[in-house]
Formats: C-alpha cells, structure tokens, sequence
C-alpha cells in the first residue's frame, strides 16, 4: 500500500502550462526593450549634436553616461521594489514601472541637452524595478522544473523582439527631418527636436502595455491574488463580448478559491493520515479541530505560515544564492559593455592620421557607418537572437541542465572580448560578414547565458514569498554592473583611441568574463521551493519528507 501511495505521487499530473498569463506578461514587457535598445543607433549622433565636445573621442564616453544612467538609478531602487513587490504584489509594481518608463523616453525625446538627457534615463531607473519583479512573476507561475525551459524563454525572447524593434524604430526614425524631409518639415518641432519621433513611438508602446497589464494581467503573489482585482474583471467582461473567448486559461487561479477547485492530494481507497509541518509536529501549533491538510490547502489558496512571514534575511541569502547573483552581477557587466560599446565602435569614424599598426595589440580603426545601418545590424542581432532562444535554449537546458550550461558559457565567454576588436583589421571586402558573426556570436552565447542563470536564482529561492527580495536583489546587482560598464567602457574606449590601442576596453572586459568564468565554476544548485518533486520521489516509505509550492518542509506520518 505504501508503495502505491508513493508511486501515486511520483507520477502526479503535472499543473498545466500557464501560457495565457504569460503571454499577457510577454505583451507588457515588450514596451521596455523597445524604449531602451530604440537610443542605440543614435546616442553617438545625439551626443554629438549636444555640442559638448569637438574631440570625438570624448563622445563614446558622454554616450556611455546616458546609456549607464538608467541602470545606475534602477540599482538604488531595484531591491526597494523588489521588497514592495513582496508587500503589495506584483502587478502593481510592474505597472508603475512602466508608467515610469513612459515618462522618462517623453522627457528624453525633449531633450535638449545632455543635463536633461542623464535626468530622463535616471527617473525612468528610479520609476522602474520591473527587471526582479518580471523574473518573479514567472517564478509565481511556474510551479514545476518541466515548465522552466519553456516558460523561461519567453521573457528573453520578448527582449529579442524589442531588440528588432527598437533599434529599427531609433535607426529609422532618428532625425526624420534629414531621412524624410517631404513629410517633416525643416523649422518645426521634429526639426528643434530630432530625436523626439522614436521616443514618442516607445511612449505609446508603453501605454498600451499599461492598458494590458491592467486589464488582463493577474497577480501572483501568494496572498495579493486572492483581492479583488477590478481592471481583470472589466477585461474579462470585454473579452466576454467577443466569440468564443474564453475569460481565463483552464486551470488558472482565480479570485476565489472555491472549495471545488481545493487541491485533492490523493484519492485513494483508504484514506489518508493529514499532513503537518514541521511546528505542527513539534507541537500543537494550529487551532482545535483544524488539520494539517486543511493547513496544506488554506496555503495552496494563496495563505501562508507564520514561518515564511519572519524568514530572516541571513537565511534568504545563503551563500549558493549570493554566488549565482554574483555571477548574475558580472553576466550583466560585460553584456552590457558589448551592447553599448559595439554601436559606437561602429559609428567611430576612421582616423585622419593613422598611427603605425604593431600587432598584435597596438592598432586604432574604426566602421564609420550610419544609424541606419546600424539599426540595421542591431535588428539583425534580435532576429537571431529569437531564434536562439526559441529553438537553442530549450533543446540544450534539457540535456545539460541549467547549472551546467551556464558553467559551460561562462568558460568559453573570453573568447568573444579577446576576439572582436581585431574584425576591424579586415579588409573591407570581409568587414561586414565579421561584424554579422560577432553579433550572432554573442547572442547565441547571451541567450543561454541569461535564462539559465535566471532559473538558478528562482529555484534557489526557499518560499515564493521572498522571491520578490531575491530577485530584486540580483536585479539591483546587474543594474550597478549595467551602469557601471558603459562608463568604464566608454573610457577605456576612450583612453584606447587616443594611445592607438582601440581594443583595450574590449581585452578589460575580457578579463573580467575569466573572473565570471571563476565565479561559475563555484556555484552550487541549492535546494528551494521547487525540489517537492525530488522530495515526493525520493521519500523513504516509513515517512515521507516533502516540499509544498511555498517550500514548506511537510511530513506523511506513517499509520500504525
């Protein structure tokens, strides 16, 4: 009998794929990347038109200011959200970070100065934390570790296709007077302000995101999702007006929990002893008459314990979770290096006077090329980089496995540093074709790299209900690196140029990718919320120990 009941619960149904939900989530999140991948093929042409400067060299490091502005705010307010998102919910964080995002790309079109231009991408860092509270969310709806792979590609494949977008709407849209003069006339307000039209385009992707969300988003915290939600339900009666429609996906939580849809653990011939936590094996925890499967199921309806309310800090960020964020820290560092440093490497015009070439590191060169052909090669590199994370990332995190496949890319990251200054050496036959395998190059390698280590961070997490801290911490962690790199870039690229060594921001970055490289190699997959799996199938027969969607440690007393 007992090996029936264990081997009834090892091969339970597993809860269904929440696709709805996130592809509502998909829906919102897509506005984000757009407004900030949009300024990239035309910040050095901002920059430049500010006038701050006729050494050209200062540029890259001005353009680097208002690119790290952004993701220096978002590090003071990162872990802020995270917490209140753990207080309040999620959805109201995640639009109120999108209402932020909305304001700061208005004010940035406006811009007529670089004073206001660092003040634009800096309120919309503070306004937004929606980087941790996003990977929450997904953590919340995914409630087994056969659904990671998938679910956790949707979010980097919404960044691929803001990727597409945006630098083709920044490329394309960026001083319409110059590209489009037959519709936007020379004196008026596209004329006064050149950079305002693709701004105006990412402010009204975000509100429609904002209308999304507020309609159809549903929260997840395990306590909120049981309130009211006003604007769910004015979508639901909208999306009732239309055919064959239906209001929620089968299997989704609702507002209530009914009594029907209270989870049935078993259903055997013989009845089943309750289930306890710990405390109520210690002692007489819970109220007279109430049951530990009655505890089980107020928690399955969005309750909680006691327990998880007081988690101290010091037992949320153990050392396997401090050293997956530190790697998280250091992934965002050069990635970001990459992604800002490569539009102005390619927009740096060649030199007047070319100092003598001594391989095989003292050379300086450069693209010259135009924000359209820019955009260009940036949507190129979203094109991709859906790709790969449709098709690629799902396919190799099923044979290897999260931790090994991040370890994996980690190792072989430095490569991509050492390698890519030295395509401009080329001669101009082979020029672009280098410049395309590069971009697939280190997308393949970003599209594995960020998903994989996000599934670490959410399944290190002991209870969803300090997903929010966890998250909002990593997220904190890669918005410093974020800012910091475009700065320490932007120099070094700077200091680079002026000596005839164009290729030593990307050779420091390469050693910082071998620190990373360390740092992976030392983490561990701790045991969280989602090891109940493991727990149900391994469990001795005598007693099984297992974990609840909260993480709650459970223990089946065995009948006498």
């Amino acid at each position: 009998m007992r090996t029936r009941r264990n081997r009834a619960m090892a091969s339970a149904e597993l809860p269904p794929y929440p696709g709805r939900q996130l592809l509502i989530l998909a829906l919102c999140r897509i506005c984000e990347p757009i407004a900030f991948m949009s300024i990239f093929p035309y910040i050095y042409h901002m920059v430049k038109d500010f006038n701050l400067t006729n050494d050209e060299s200062q540029i890259s490091f001005y353009a680097g200011m208002v690119t790290s502005a952004f993701t220096f705010a978002e590090f003071s307010t990162s872990v802020f959200w995270g917490r209140l998102s753990d207080k309040v919910g999620r959805k109201p964080v995640l639009l109120m970070g999108m209402a932020g995002t909305g304001l700061s790309v208005l004010i940035f079109g406006f811009a007529p100065n670089l004073q206001v231009a660092l003040f634009a991408r800096a309120l919309g860092g503070f306004l937004n934390g929606n980087i941790g509270v996003l990977q929450t969310t997904v953590g919340e709806l995914v409630t087994v570790r056969e659904h990671q792979p998938r679910a956790y590609a949707v979010m980097p494949l919404v960044w691929c296709v803001g990727s597409i977008v945006g630098p083709m709407i920044g490329g394309a849209l960026a001083k319409p007077v110059e590209t489009l003069p037959s519709v936007f006339a020379p004196g008026s307000i596209w004329d006064r302000f050149p950079y305002l039209l693709p701004n105006l385009f990412s402010a009204t992707c975000v509100s429609l995101g904002v209308v999304i969300g507020l309609l159809f988003l549903e929260e997840t915290h395990a306590e909120k999702k049981m309130s009211r939600d006003r604007g769910v339900e004015l979508g639901n009666y909208l999306l009732s007006l239309l055919p064959s429609w239906g209001t929620s996906d089968k299997g989704q939580s609702s507002t209530k929990c009914s009594e029907e849809e209270q989870p049935l653990l078993f259903e055997t011939e013989e009845s089943l002893p309750g289930y306890l936590t710990n405390g109520d094996m210690a002692g007489p925890s819970s109220a007279p008459g109430t049951s530990g499967l009655e505890l089980d199921t107020e928690q399955a309806c969005g309750g909680q314990s006691p327990k998880q309310e007081s988690r101290p800090v010091s037992r949320i960020f153990t050392k396997p979770v401090v050293t997956i964020i530190a790697s998280y820290g250091i992934l965002a560092f050069h990635t970001m290096v990459f992604d800002s440093l490569l539009p102005v490497f390619l927009s740096t015009n060649p030199p007047d006077n070319k100092m003598p070439i001594t391989l095989p590191f003292k050379f300086a060169d450069g693209f010259g090329l135009d924000t359209q052909t820019i955009g260009v090669i940036l949507s190129v590199q979203g094109i991709y980089s859906m790709a790969s994370t449709h098709f690629l990332f799902p396919l190799i995190t099923n044979r290897l496995g999260p931790l090994r496949l991040f370890r994996l890319m980690s190792i072989l990251y430095p490569l991509l540093y050492f390698f890519t200054p030295y395509i401009v050496l080329l001669p101009d036959s082979l020029r672009m074709a280098s410049i395309y395998i590069i971009v697939v190059w280190k997308c393949t390698f970003s599209t594995l790299a960020y998903p994989s280590n996000a599934i670490l961070i959410t399944n290190s997490a002991p209870t969803t209900l300090t997903l929010g801290t966890i998250n909002g911490a990593a997220a904190s962690t890669a918005s410093l690196c974020r800012a910091l790199g475009p700065i320490i870039s932007g120099l070094l690229y700077t200091i680079g140029w002026e000596s005839g060594y164009s290729g030593l921001s990307w050779w420091v970055t390469g050693l910082v990718t071998i620190g990373g490289a360390y740092v992976g190699m030392r983490i561990t997959e701790p045991r969280g919320r989602m090891d109940e799996k493991d727990d149900i199938e391994t469990a001795p027969e005598s007693h099984g120990v297992w974990r609840d969607a909260t993480g709650t440690n459970n223990i089946q007393m065995e009948r006498s």
